[in-house]
């Protein structure tokens, strides 16, 4: 049985960064981090056997004198203003990407403000990148997900509008028409999906249809993960949605003579490899 891992998948830039960073701090001691450095439950269970202590904002809050890394989704200025008032020394492993966007939204939300307009984001409520960029706005950044959210915009007002980094491309072209329908010249939109997550969506579907069988590893808390997988099952039907080795069943290969192994960007190389190993040791 021929089997191969997806050359294109797993971390992006950001998380690899985030990754490393966390390492090196590790070795000189303790470190917490603001929500999951990663969504995958066994890349965040391995860092945490080497003392990563994964706590929420609340727990954040209480902290005093110690170090706290900033994944790479980022973070909303009272994150850094806590740190600084609790004398937390901030190790920011913030995506490049995403930092530049927190600073075109804050400079869009002064200049708008001057105007009555409004800034919208198209991402998804509640989601860690999604926060750190509310946050840029004092909060006042209306986020939309679905074409019903579209009617909490104001569109007789001036409306600047960008996407969460990971959001489809596809999805945010189609909503960005949506709202350049209902405004107008009065709608600005910024493009502001990472290319380096946007361009895995061909690449998927071209290697999707070079196997009989696919397992996309990822797990059930990455967005990414769960909209690379409708992708890739869209191309072949015998795509399989797996976390790790353990999932990995007869059943799911029987018949095939190739396997593909792809997953998220939040899905690290050393699980794939696993699998790998365990396939062909069957």
């Amino acid at each position: 049985m021929k089997v191969e891992i997806d050359g294109h998948s797993g971390f992006c830039f950001g998380v690899v960064n985030a990754i490393r960073k966390a390492e090196q701090e590790l070795e000189k001691g303790e470190l917490y981090c603001i929500g999951d450095i990663v969504h995958n439950n066994l890349e965040v269970e391995r860092l945490k056997q080497k003392g990563l202590c994964t706590i929420d904002h609340e727990a954040f809050a209480c902290l005093r004198d110690c170090r706290v890394l900033f994944r790479a989704h980022g973070e909303p200025p009272f994150s850094y203003e806590t740190a600084r008032r609790n004398g937390v020394e901030v190790i920011d492993a913030s995506c490049p990407v995403v930092l530049n966007l927190q600073k075109m939204i804050r400079k869009a939300y002064e200049e708008v403000q001057e105007r009555g307009g409004q800034v919208v984001i198209y991402g998804k409520r509640g989601h860690a990148e999604v926060i750190g960029l509310v946050g840029q706005t004092n909060g006042e950044a209306i986020v939309i997900e679905q074409e019903e959210d579209v009617q909490q915009i104001d569109f007789s007002r001036p409306v600047v509008v960008f996407s969460q980094t990971t959001k489809s491309l596809e999805g945010f072209r189609k909503m960005a028409g949506l709202l350049k329908a209902r405004g107008g010249e009065l709608v600005v939109v910024h493009d502001t999906i990472c290319r380096k997550v946007a361009n895995r969506i061909p690449q998927l579907r071209e290697f999707a249809g070079l196997h009989d069988v696919i397992l996309f590893v990822s797990s059930e808390k990455s967005s990414n993960g769960k909209q690379l997988f409708a992708v890739c099952q869209s191309v072949n039907p015998r795509t399989y949605f797996v976390q790790g080795a353990s999932d990995v069943t007869s059943d799911l290969l029987k018949n095939a003579g190739s396997v593909g192994i792809s997953g998220a960007t939040s899905t690290p190389r050393w699980i794939m490899e696993e699998i790998k190993k365990k396939i062909e040791q069957q």
